[in-house]
């Protein structure tokens, strides 16, 4: 048995994540999210492709379920287009934080880009509400039975509220898709934690595949140094950042900092949905961070003293502020409308604290300091602003990556979510390092994963005892060499040996028994051959006597 990978998205590139394992004959979809991007056809998963190279009549029937990490769009913002447009209606997990958050996420997302989509390939808000109603809810290491044969367990991600990475196993053969994580805690979630488990494949995300940050302390003083000296000089701080995940971080950041430093200068969020979001933090405290979950009965993180919301008008006031704008890589919405305004001005700052996919203001802008951007042939934005590019995103590192690897010891890795160079850095690393067979295939491309069948067998009482015999033996030799006179050396690698014989009978369970207990099953007696040593001359006459024996019977024959 294989399994067989199928990667629709973040196969050699970051965006639209969508993996389909099929294990056992079970196929399972792991995310189904968009391309920040693209506004074309690539904006989402080839779904009609591969249906038409599973031959399965509707997506319903093709897959035995859909499980997605967490709410971050590139993860989840093709699902209400798969379940309401494409017909999907079989199950769907996530974990409970997702589902709650999620709904928010897509909204907002689908409001800021509706003009920029076709109507085929847009969703309403209609939609996104009868799919969540398919969503099954997960916790943390609960076990789920999704048929007869496919099981699932969720373990914690850290990376954003709600995240996990997901365990599958169909009879003997398992896996681990991670999603996205992060094995650094921060300021409001842990470290991903996860069981060592038996694994034929891992697949990992591998966003900074050679990438070791610094210490998180040390990138907290470079953000927090340059947003003071900016504002100090009169500028305006725009932070590009989706409502959920990061905001929170650096929001929880800057309002202590603002805190300590006696800051009078305006923070401001311009999502409204900020303010649903963080009474869901502040409901699933029990997925954040122990310190927090410690401390917020005294008080609240998520209750910002110094952040507020910002009104459109805003955006022309005089003086300095820092704004969070969504959405995040200023791919459209009002983060591009603040970049438009704000960019062409020195004295103010665009930090961008997270990974930015190729296509997006803030991909351009990250692979270099260019002077101005083109969004399109009537539109061209001078950029003389500083322009910031911090280590705040919530992804593992290169170390984290490996550390995780090495501790789950699969039996083969496929690296997905990142970029073509620095993935085949990865596996190169993976494969001398770690011994471990590694892929990294391109969107609509499949990878079989060998699998290992256990096969369970019975053994009888007196092998058993053999066993133990040896055993005992083996430790007194060495017990009398180490305590003795003698001179010979002890070799701790040697193990005791006992020897048996493997039966297996037509529908019967294979047995390991002793040699002699082999013998009464088949009602044999034992026989045995013995050797002579022959001196040389001895065994000179004896090959002359024979081949004159068979030249007599050769001529006898032919006489005949």
């Amino acid at each position: 048995m294989a399994i067989e990978c199928l990667v629709l998205g973040a196969g050699q590139e970051v965006g639209k994540s969508c993996v389909v394992a099929t294990i056992g004959g079970k196929r399972v979809m792991f995310d189904c999210g968009m391309h920040m991007g693209y506004h074309d056809r690539r904006h989402y998963p080839d779904f009609a492709r591969a249906l038409a190279a599973w031959g399965a009549p509707d997506f319903t029937a093709a897959l035995s379920c859909v499980v997605i990490t967490h709410f971050h769009l590139d993860h989840i913002g093709a699902l209400p287009y798969f379940t309401e447009v494409c017909g999907y209606h079989g199950p769907i997990y996530m974990t409970y934080p997702t589902k709650a958050l999620a709904p928010f996420m897509l909204e907002d997302y689908r409001k800021v880009t509706m003009d920029q989509r076709g109507e085929a390939e847009q969703y309403s808000y209609e939609d996104i509400l009868r799919c969540m109603k398919k969503v099954i809810p997960l916790d943390l290491k609960q076990t789920v039975q999704v048929d007869k044969d496919l099981v699932i367990r969720a373990y914690y991600a850290g990376h954003v509220l709600g995240a996990a990475m997901i365990y599958a196993k169909v009879g003997e053969a398992s896996m681990v898709y991670t999603g996205d994580y992060n094995m650094t805690p921060d300021r409001h979630l842990g470290a991903a934690q996860i069981d060592r488990l038996k694994l034929d494949l891992l697949i990992t995300e591998s966003t900074y595949a050679k990438t070791i940050r610094d210490s998180k302390h040390a990138r907290e003083r470079e953000f927090l140094k340059a947003v003071h000296k900016c504002v100090s000089g009169g500028g305006k701080v725009l932070i590009p950042t989706f409502a959920l995940g990061r905001a929170q971080e650096l929001c929880m950041l800057l309002d202590d900092y603002w805190e300590r430093m006696n800051l009078k200068i305006p923070i401001y969020f311009s999502a409204g949905l900020t303010i649903q979001a963080n009474m869901y933090y502040k409901m699933l405290i029990g997925w954040t961070s122990q310190k927090i979950k410690d401390s917020h009965a005294v008080h609240n993180p998520f209750d910002f003293k110094h952040v507020c919301h910002f009104e459109r008008s805003f955006i022309n006031n005089p003086g300095p502020c820092v704004l969070f704008a969504t959405p995040g890589m200023i791919s459209g919405g009002f983060s591009l409308e603040a970049f438009k305004k704000w960019a062409p001005s020195e004295k103010n700052l665009i930090t961008l604290p997270g990974y930015c996919v190729s296509g997006t203001v803030g991909h351009k802008l990250m692979s270099g300091k260019p002077r101005k951007i083109v969004l399109d042939k009537d539109t061209h934005i001078d950029v003389r602003c500083q322009i910031h590019q911090l280590a705040f995103s919530p992804h593992t590192d290169s170390k984290g990556i490996m550390d995780l690897t090495e501790f789950l010891s699969p039996k083969h890795v496929i690296l997905v979510h990142g970029e073509k160079p620095q993935m085949a850095y990865l596996k190169e690393r993976i494969e001398s390092e770690l011994g471990m067979p590694c892929f990294y295939p391109a969107n609509n491309e499949s990878v079989s994963i060998p699998t290992t069948h256990n096969l369970k067998m019975s053994t009888t009482e007196r092998f058993i005892t053999s066993c133990a015999t040896e055993q005992g033996k083996q430790s007194l030799r060495k017990r009398n060499l180490i305590h003795g006179t003698g001179t010979l050396e002890v070799n701790d690698s040697d193990e005791a040996v006992a020897e048996g014989v493997l039966l297996m009978e037509k529908h019967k369970a294979p047995k390991i028994m002793c040699e002699d207990e082999l013998l009464q099953v088949l009602g044999m007696g034992r026989h045995l051959v013995q050797f002579e040593t022959m001196n040389p001359s001895g065994l000179e006459a004896a090959v002359e006597s024979e081949l004159k024996r068979a030249e007599a019977a050769d001529l006898g024959s032919e006489g005949k």
